[in-house]
């Protein structure tokens, strides 16, 4: 029976292929966003568990993750340098990293911040030291440089329009160990850097100002500013003071669970924000489920149509082939071995065609998955789960009962009926 089956398969073969393919495209879709929107989560998860408590002044929750932690360029309002000083001197706080934003190389975001956030939610240092001075820069793992090189900041990113600032030019000491995180993209410069390349000297006149910046958030003030010189160790990384310039967000580790929740109550309220990134991504992902809902709904859609057609095509397919089926029940064939005929040779295609499925749609999810990482720097898992594979049995067993509405019909075809037709 199953060499009968598979020389059927082979003289049909084009009808064979059209039905895998067919089977394969509407499963590769269903398997490719329930893949994917699991990557994205474990992928944002893992990239805000290295930083507790992020701190900025009041506003949106979710840009202050997505600048924050995720390096997602956008306008935020600046804290004042006197939270920054007021979390440097709190007992309750482990370090506090200022991050700045605006200024790129080459596509690559460059942060200004101090050395406590490369130890603290960096992993350390792979490659070189940590930045001494103004005019030295600290890389992530994916930045394609090497110590002793030159960047030259960029205001903006890259096709945005933005210039080069010729005030400074960051000289590369170190490499970041791999974090599989945004960061691993990112230039990481002393803050002292990004306020002076900006007219943000502590005590100037911008210090707690945003209305000096331009729509582009670059300050005029700093054209024709005298190139930086490089300073000892000291002079970075603090002590803060109240006048110290604003930031657009500070990274903190707490020392206890306790003292994170304390943090997040105090600076909640007036001027200032602070958020779990973990809280706020849970927020985005019932954003996300509601899109995979939908998308779920349209690949379930895809699949009800694909198997309406395949069970036409196979209707079809017996009726057309009623001398075959008439003549073999007249050499004396059995009824359940055409039964087991006709459901083996569907059943064959269909189950083909799922698991071919599978394999396309792991693949695109793997593809989207390493485009993204390219694009933003979130490594993002993908892999197979116990609860996919129960899927793909109820598939299978699926296509095992629409396999055989077919089978009996034949099953049921007179012989003496068949072939007179």
């Amino acid at each position: 029976m199953i060499r009968f089956v598979f020389a059927d398969l082979r003289r049909l073969w084009a009808g064979s292929l059209v039905v895998i393919l067919l089977v394969a495209l509407a499963t590769a879709l269903g398997v490719a966003v329930t893949l994917q929107e699991r990557a994205l989560r474990l992928g944002s998860a893992r990239a805000a568990d290295k930083f507790d408590l992020v701190v900025g002044a009041a506003g949106s929750e979710t840009q202050l993750v997505l600048s924050s932690i995720f390096l997602q360029a956008a306008p935020l309002p600046l804290v004042s340098g006197k939270v920054l000083h007021d979390l440097a001197e709190d007992p309750r706080v482990l370090w506090a990293a200022p991050v700045g934003f605006g200024d790129s190389f080459d596509g690559h975001p460059i942060v200004g911040t101090t050395t406590a956030l490369i130890d603290g939610a960096g992993g350390g240092l792979a490659e070189g030291r940590a930045f001494a001075a103004r005019a030295e820069a600290v890389i992530g793992a994916a930045v394609p440089l090497r110590p002793g090189q030159e960047v030259k900041p960029m205001h903006g990113m890259a096709g945005e329009g933005g210039h080069t600032h010729a005030e400074i030019a960051y000289r590369v000491v170190g490499r970041m160990a791999p974090t599989g995180t945004p960061w691993d993209r990112a230039i990481l410069v002393p803050i002292e850097a990004v306020w002076g390349l900006h007219g943000m000297e502590p005590g100037g006149a911008h210090a707690h100002d945003e209305s000096d910046h331009d729509s582009s958030g670059h300050d005029d003030a700093t054209e024709g500013d005298p190139p930086h010189h490089e300073e000892p160790t000291a002079a970075l990384g603090g002590p803060w003071s109240e006048t110290t310039p604003g930031v657009p967000a500070i990274l903190v580790k707490p020392r206890t669970f306790a003292d994170a929740y304390k943090l997040r109550g105090e600076y909640r309220s007036g001027a200032t924000l602070a958020v779990f990134p973990g809280e706020v991504l849970t927020a985005l992902y019932a954003t996300l489920g509601d899109a995979k809902a939908v998308l779920n709904a349209v690949a379930l859609g895809a699949q009800l149509l694909v198997a309406a057609a395949i069970a036409l095509v196979t209707v079809m397919h017996v009726s057309q082939r009623r001398r075959q089926i008439g003549a073999l029940r007249a050499l004396g064939a059995p009824r359940l071995a055409l039964f087991g005929i006709v459901w083996l040779e569907l059943f064959v295609l269909v189950a083909i065609g799922i698991l071919a499925g599978c394999a396309l749609g792991y693949g695109a999810a793997r593809l989207l998955s390493a485009l993204f990482t390219r694009e933003n720097g979130v490594v993002l898992p993908v892999a197979f789960a116990r609860a996919d594979f129960t899927l793909v049995l109820a598939l299978l067993g699926v296509s095992a009962l629409l396999s055989a509405l077919p089978a009996w019909m034949a099953y049921r075809q007179p012989p003496a009926a068949a072939l007179r037709a």
